[in-house]
């Protein structure tokens, strides 16, 4: 059955509410769903806890949802590209739970899989450790760590068909596929849109049972946090 709806605000109208966990797929501003946040800030809901990678940064990604106010929870393993994120944090206006990478990404993928808790050595003796069930494992001490269930998923694929199979592309192949699956209701945008039999299975990597709605995402210019340049050698005199 066909995913494919028209756009991305048409069908967030109907899923968000305030106070609802978004999970989001990307690294930084790479791979991004930027067209699901950008309808997410103009829908105007609010009081969100974000799981994510990192809060992109001022003005672009999932910071464009820190400068409306919309969101007043934090699930990352780093912010640091982000001050409007850290002047919020500091005053009281938002809440973090920082979380080591692997282990949110475990988390995530946990939550995908019907598991409700894992344990890891990750964070034992640490802050991130506080007021977490400990247990002792073939003489090591280790933590547990709950799985994570968003009540919507939003995530960017490189390519999908119709019924919802996704694929995606270089670096946005890093928290999208466990993002996906973690998902009461899963969204993704993806740049080129097949039929049904145009992708290969063995390309697969989220099938498309994970997936409820599927959107066209814009062509649009992919930012990144910093761009450093030097200039090219000059080019060796032909003799």
């Amino acid at each position: 059955m066909s995913r494919l709806k028209s756009n991305a605000a048409a069908v967030l109208q109907d899923l968000l509410q305030d106070g609802m966990t978004l999970a989001v797929g990307g690294f930084g501003l790479s791979g991004i769903p930027a067209d699901l946040i950008e309808a997410v800030r103009d829908s105007g809901v609010r009081e969100l806890t974000v799981v994510s990678n990192n809060m992109g940064v001022d003005g672009k990604g999932l910071g464009i949802l820190i400068e409306a106010g919309q969101v007043r929870k934090v699930i990352a393993s780093y912010v640091g590209e982000n001050r409007l994120f850290a002047e919020q944090y500091l005053a009281g206006k938002l809440e973090v739970e920082f979380t080591p990478q692997g282990t949110l990404a475990e988390r995530l993928r946990a939550g995908g899989a019907g598991i409700p808790a894992f344990y890891t050595k990750t964070g034992v003796g640490t802050l991130v450790a506080e007021g977490k069930p400990l247990a002792e494992f073939d003489g090591e001490t280790y933590v547990q760590e709950r799985a994570i269930r968003a009540d919507v998923a939003l995530v960017h694929a490189h390519t999908a068909d119709t019924d919802g199979n996704l694929i995606y592309r270089y670096t946005a192949r890093n928290f999208n596929p466990v993002v996906a699956t973690a998902g009461a209701v899963t969204i993704a945008e993806a740049e080129v849109i097949l039929a049904p039999g145009q992708l290969d299975p063995n390309h697969i990597v989220t099938p498309g049972v994970y997936v409820q709605h599927l959107v066209q995402a814009s062509d649009r210019v992919k930012d990144i946090e910093q761009r450093t340049v030097r200039p090219r050698a000059a080019a060796p005199v032909p003799a």
